[in-house]
Parts: structure tokens; C-alpha cells; sequence
């Protein structure tokens, strides 16, 4: 129990910072627009990448280093092209919350946004397959029990911000404060792809 509490803390304390993919469920939230496909791939994904570092697969970072790259320039491409666009709709302004499903793209095209928020990030890769990976790696006997609870912190968090999002409702009926949302988000994405272009430098 103790290990898998440790897990769980580990675990929350990786995801809490605001990032591209926790901005996304936040949007979603507040929209209640396919909240809980959009969590559970968030989860999930979250889930197969402890698995894998618990299982011993963030050696796979070493043996093949080019990976690393071409994971961080096309998350940075698609996060300068996804800020670009919620910078473009903060200048436009003029929105609102809408009903859920009004106005609101696909649930495909959520869940494929959010599976590339996700996927093309190189640090959901450092935090879960290798930093999760190498702790469990000390953990003899007891990694099924630190990587149960490493996953469940996920789950517990991406849920508790999917539907805790709604309590914002209210705020986001003023297009106003969409604007500043969308505003922060399209610079929080490009900060993010910069970092990860001069990561190098």
C-alpha cells in the first residue's frame, strides 16, 4: 500500500503543471464537449506509458536516440500550429459557451487532438517511461503495486479537471474571458514548442 501510495504521489506531482494536454481537457471540461473521450484517452495513454517504463522499456530512449527527435520537432510543429489557431480565434473573439455539441468539432477529431497533445509531447515520455520507469526500476516486487498507483493518479486527476472544468461554466458565458483563455493557451503552446526546439541550445 505504502508503495503504491508513493506511486500515486509521484505520479499526480508529474502531471499537475499546466501543460498542452491539461489546457486541452480544461477547454473540453468547460465546454462539456466529449469530456469523458477525451479524459479516458488521456488516461489511458498515460496508463500504456507507466506500463512501459515499469516493464523496463525506458532503456528504448538510449537505444534509439533519434526518436527523441523526431518525437520533440513534430510536437513542436503541432503545438506552434495549434497555438497559432487559439491565438487566431482569441483575436477574432465574439465566442461563448455553447451548449455541448453546438459549434464543437468531433469526438473523433477530440480524441485524435488530444491523442497528439499526448503522443508528440517528448516530456509525458520523460516523466512516465523514463522517470517512473527508473524509480520502479528500484522497487523489486513491489512495481505492479507503484505502477497501479502511479495510473491511478492519472485517472484521478484527468477526470477530477474534465468534470471539475463545469464549475467554470458560468465565467466562460462572457466571450470576453474566452478570448483571454484562448489567449493563454495559444502562448502557452508556443512556449512549449520553443522549449522544445532550443532544448539543445
Amino acid at each position: 500500500m505504502s508503495t503504491a501510495l508513493a506511486g500515486f504521489t509521484l505520479g499526480l506531482s508529474l502531471i499537475l503543471a499546466i501543460g498542452a494536454q491539461n489546457a486541452f481537457v480544461l477547454r473540453q471540461g468547460i465546454r462539456r464537449a466529449h469530456v469523458l473521450p477525451v479524459v479516458l484517452t488521456c488516461a489511458l495513454s498515460d496508463a500504456v506509458l507507466i506500463a512501459a517504463g515499469v516493464a523496463g522499456f525506458g532503456a528504448l530512449a538510449e537505444a534509439a536516440p533519434w526518436l527523441e527527435k523526431v518525437m520533440r520537432y513534430g510536437g513542436a510543429a503541432f503545438l506552434v500550429v495549434y497555438g497559432a489557431r487559439a491565438i487566431l480565434s482569441a483575436w477574432r473573439g465574439g465566442e461563448a459557451l455553447r451548449a455541448a455539441g453546438q459549434g464543437e468539432q468531433s469526438r473523433r477529431a477530440a480524441i485524435l487532438t488530444c491523442l497528439a497533445l499526448t503522443w508528440l509531447n517528448p516530456h509525458v515520455y520523460l516523466d512516465t517511461v523514463v522517470l517512473l520507469g527508473s524509480v520502479a526500476a528500484g522497487l523489486e516486487g513491489s512495481r505492479l503495486a507503484f505502477g497501479l498507483g502511479a495510473t491511478s493518479a492519472s485517472f484521478a486527476f484527468f477526470f477530477a479537471l474534465g468534470y471539475g472544468a463545469r464549475a467554470l461554466a458560468p465565467l466562460f458565458a462572457r466571450p470576453a474571458t474566452w478570448r483571454l483563455l484562448d489567449l493563454f493557451v495559444g502562448l502557452l503552446m508556443w512556449s512549449i514548442a520553443a522549449g522544445l526546439l532550443f532544448a539543445d541550445h
